[in-house]
């Protein structure tokens, strides 16, 4: 009877520790209000307020550090590059963007050092921006630049074909990028377009859109 007491209270003890194992956490995207977080090696894109996934609740989150309740216990976070099973730290670099408002993959980035909101688009031959913008960013893009003409869905305008130094996302820095400065007010929005996402990798992970290095 003493022999089956003890062999009970094994199994409790191994079932109680199983359910209160931490699971492996790791933080690879940041953003305000919102994480992109390793649980176990699935991805999970956690906001605040919102229902976590295995126990991993988010309380906290900016640019560089994520809080979370884990199994009721809180703990910081800073960003962590993520890792391929069975092997050692991955080599490339990678950002994780959510999809936002109407659909829209936007994003926080730099043209020469300047910080700029991108919004990917794919549709877009050049990394695309407006007169008013360029001059922003110290674009001398009537002196550098080679004058086209471009359609957009205003009609025709005046555009120049410009050389960007560098374009940054997240880690990702390219330099000698193509762009393209319109004459007037369009597009609103500085367009990410595939003179810069052709020299990287991009892959939609269910509503994360994960930019990485070649």
């Amino acid at each position: 009877m003493l022999k089956l007491h003890i062999v009970t209270m094994s199994l409790l003890a191994l079932f109680s520790s199983t359910a209160l194992a931490e699971p492996v956490v790791r933080v690879v995207g940041l953003f305000s209000g919102a994480a992109v977080v390793n649980i176990d090696g699935q991805r999970h894109m956690l906001r605040i307020g919102q229902p976590g996934a295995q126990g991993v609740e988010l309380l906290a989150a900016d640019s560089r550090t994520a809080t979370l309740r884990i199994n009721g216990q809180t703990r910081e976070f800073g960003m962590q590059r993520d890792y391929t099973e069975g092997f050692a730290q991955r080599q490339t670099r990678q950002v994780s963007i959510p999809r936002g408002t109407g659909g829209h993959y936007r994003v926080t980035g730099s043209i020469n050092g300047h910080s700029v909101p991108f919004m990917v688009d794919t549709g877009a031959t050049s990394v695309a921006l407006n007169s008013f913008q360029a001059q922003r960013l110290g674009i001398d893009y009537r002196t550098t630049g080679v004058e086209v003409r471009a359609t957009t869905a205003s009609g025709q305008v005046q555009g120049y074909r410009v050389k960007l130094g560098r374009v940054k996302v997240g880690e990702l820095e390219l330099t000698n990028v193509d762009g393209l400065v319109l004459e007037g007010g369009f597009p609103t929005e500085v367009l990410l377009g595939n003179s810069y996402l052709n020299r990287v990798r991009m892959v939609d992970q269910g509503g994360i859109l994960v930019l990485e290095s070649r």
